[in-house]
């Protein structure tokens, strides 16, 4: 497979439940996996809202819209200095392998507390993942949060 270049946008819909091998390695969903080679973006986040933390993994456009904005902010901003090295130490690419797997970094995922058992969550242009154990106490808040967020469309 060749290196995409054309910003082929994917969609990730769905909830899929893994166990992550010795090495780190987690099976990819068979619906989301894209014809060709694409280089997805992981990242450790915890926003405000956030019970427990996560890894958000986000698509080449996506980041890009980010790099853009983190470029137009003050070099002399301590907060844009802080938050530069917030999204930008804590985060890696990522591949699929031959065999339909993602090798998640092993600081990335202690830091987000996974474990063996992981949740892959789709939200349409990125996914999220989740520690199996931590994902109920996330589910919990959602469905508490249900009525006020369907209102947002």
């Amino acid at each position: 497979m060749s290196e995409n270049t054309n910003n082929t946008r994917l969609n990730f819909q769905g909830t899929y439940e893994f166990l992550a091998d010795a090495g780190g390695r987690v099976q990819f969903p068979a619906k989301w996996r894209p014809a060709e080679e694409v280089t997805l973006s992981v990242m450790y986040w915890k926003d405000e809202g956030q019970v427990h933390p996560s890894l958000l993994v986000l698509q080449r456009h996506t980041v890009q819209k980010m790099e853009d904005k983190l470029e137009s902010m003050s070099f002399s901003d301590p907060k844009a200095q802080s938050l530069r090295r917030l999204l930008g130490g804590d985060s890696d690419d990522l591949r699929l392998d031959p065999t339909g797997r993602i090798r998640l970094p092993e600081r990335l995922a202690t830091k987000a507390k996974l474990g063996k058992g992981v949740v892959l969550v789709g939200m349409f242009d990125r996914f999220q993942i989740w520690s199996a154990e931590l994902y109920k106490d996330i589910q919990a808040v959602d469905e508490v949060l249900r009525p006020e967020a369907v209102k947002l469309i």
